[in-house]
């Protein structure tokens, strides 16, 4: 059985169309538990869901018949919903949910490193979207409740295939979708982005400067922020006549080194850095395009940009990585598990469990440090390349010791935003979001976490 949840509710058999719950109540309780397909969901949050935290006294009743209606017209088509505890679950089995596609085609697109390959499978994803979700059966409070993680991935998935148009050379069709897309979501810094370098391209340097003057008075008016330093160096770029914004090879908003894409460095500390190589801590799937460390080669190139290891350590284990893929994938592998760890330790004080492990890491690392005299005189200690393969995490290990001992721990703050995370200095103890193009909502938001 197929049901499409993006845009009105729609449930279909071998091509033809079903009809589910009489119901529009009925019909929200079913795409609630098809979201969650195959995951439990209380009756406690079907109520909340479906009377936005006011409900009748009848609202548990209410429900229970709802599920029966449903089940009695789910039964000839082989889809169950089962009871468990307080609360229900439809099984999984050969039924096809619309939004778990669409998920499935944006991230598999974000793996693809062709950006033919990646339109032509966001253009199936994006084909997928007929509406706003559940366009005729929830109301706009639900609506907004239930479709947080989905529209983000939409806005992510335009954003990549805007990106992937550009390198293919297709700015005049990135002008004509992104203009009204921006004029909806005037603040989102990385469409705005990616518009700007389009109009670049076009010849119309005089829009892309306008609208970058119209988006910082958007941000500093509506939410006392400057444009984050992505924007910014699109802007800039832009003002000089920078050949690189004519490159369709590269998003503007990275760094390019050893034939590698790097993110910017914008957390103020190597070790920072170490934990924002992956963007979107806090949202579960991650958006497509967001863990940089997709190889160890990226590690080894990230590991001598931010200056831990020197370029001929780079150049050896590159070269050491070849021979033995095996070993360098476990070590990405733990350079990984060292990153998990920081940012737990990082963002919870309190975690003795998360310290004791980058602990252990540091006293591995602690073991194979040399002290070397440095180009401007003052002596530093770096990770032996006698390490081997482990290097990286060797120097990444001794940084996040060295931050960890530094008074400037405190002033550590975690972007609030539930999309991203990103970890970044804050001495002034002023700044309430990071420089992230994802971020700064409303001033209302809780303020950032201090780490």
């Amino acid at each position: 059985m197929e049901f499409r949840l993006l845009g009105p509710f729609e449930a279909c058999q071998d091509g033809h169309r079903v009809q589910l719950g009489s119901r529009r109540q009925e019909r929200s309780v079913l795409a609630v538990l098809l979201l969650d397909m195959g995951h439990l969901v209380s009756t406690d949050r079907l109520i909340d869901l479906l009377w936005n935290g006011h409900p009748p006294a009848s609202a548990r009743g209410a429900v229970h018949t709802y599920i029966g209606r449903l089940r009695a017209s789910l039964a000839p088509y082989g889809a169950r919903i089962r009871t468990s505890g307080d609360g229900y679950l439809v099984e999984r089995g050969e039924h096809h949910v619309d939004v778990d596609e669409f998920g499935r085609l944006a991230n598999q697109a974000s793996g693809t490193a062709d950006p033919a390959e990646r339109v032509r499978l966001l253009d199936r994803a994006l084909a997928l979207w007929r509406g706003p979700l559940l366009a005729d059966a929830a109301d706009g409070e639900l609506r907004e409740r239930l479709d947080g993680p989905i529209e983000e991935l939409r806005l992510a998935s335009l954003e990549l295939r805007a990106e992937a148009q550009l390198a293919l050379g297709r700015h005049s069709q990135v002008i004509n979708e992104l203009t009204p897309l921006v004029a909806e979501h005037p603040t989102r810094e990385q469409l705005v982005g990616t518009l700007m370098t389009a109009l670049y391209r076009g010849g119309r340097q005089a829009d892309a400067l306008a609208l970058y003057r119209t988006t910082r008075q958007e941000l500093v008016e509506g939410l006392g922020v400057e444009p984050g330093m992505r924007l910014r160096e699109v802007h800039r770029r832009i003002l000089r006549d920078d050949h690189r914004l004519d490159r369709p090879s590269l998003p503007v908003y990275e760094v390019r080194v050893h034939e590698e894409s790097l993110p910017w460095t914008v957390g103020g500390h190597p070790a920072l850095e170490f934990c924002n190589t992956f963007a979107g801590w806090g949202h579960e799937p991650p958006l497509p395009g967001s863990e940089w460390l997709r190889a160890y080669r990226t590690l080894v190139v990230w590991t001598g940009h931010v200056g831990l290891v020197d370029d001929a350590a780079v150049s050896r284990l590159i070269e050491l990585a070849r021979r033995d893929p095996d070993e360098a994938a476990a070590q990405l592998d733990a350079a990984r598990d060292l990153r998990a760890q920081l940012y737990a330790c990082l963002t919870g004080p309190d975690d003795r469990r998360a310290f004791d492990a980058v602990a252990r890491y540091a006293e591995a690392a602690a073991k194979t440090l040399v002290f070397r005299r440095d180009a401007d005189g003052r002596g530093r200690w770096w990770s032996d390349l006698a390490a081997g393969l482990r290097l990286p995490v060797h120097a990444a290990a001794w940084s996040a010791a060295e931050l960890l001992a530094d008074p400037r721990r405190v002033t550590i703050r975690a972007c609030p935003d539930s999309r991203c995370g990103w970890l970044f200095l804050d001495e002034t103890g002023m700044r309430r979001w990071c420089s992230l193009a994802t971020c700064g909502r409303s001033a209302a938001e809780a303020p950032c976490r201090v780490a």
